[in-house]
């Protein structure tokens, strides 16, 4: 698994690129990664179109992040498989968060 952080200059968005598999093994080390990003006001995008699979542990560890986001704060995932968005539809997921198809349909949402 690999993550990139992007900052985006003299804004609050951070965008988080997530590659390969969030298990059991990887979800840990995603939210130590990703917990210290919420904070107020802050907008994050989490990008998991290279994301191949998704444990209950991954799941979690979305779950974990959205519910450590401030009143004040707004998180977007793009980007998800077809896999991933069945498997997050069956669970009641989707309900939970704001979903964007592309990046660039994530930043909008959060302009």
């Amino acid at each position: 698994m690999e993550i990139a952080v992007n900052q985006l200059p003299d804004t609050t968005l951070t965008v988080v690129a997530i590659s390969g598999e969030l298990d059991g093994k990887t979800s840990p080390l995603a939210q130590d990664k990703v917990m210290p990003l919420v904070r107020e006001n802050s907008q994050l995008i989490l990008d998991l179109a290279k994301v191949a699979y998704m444990s209950s542990a991954g799941l979690r560890f979305l779950l974990s992040i959205g519910r450590q986001l401030p009143d004040t704060a707004r998180m977007v995932l793009v980007g998800l498989s077809q896999q991933l968005m069945d498997t997050m539809r069956v669970t009641g997921f989707l309900e939970l968060f704001e979903v964007a198809d592309t990046l660039e349909q994530g930043k909008a949402a959060l302009a």
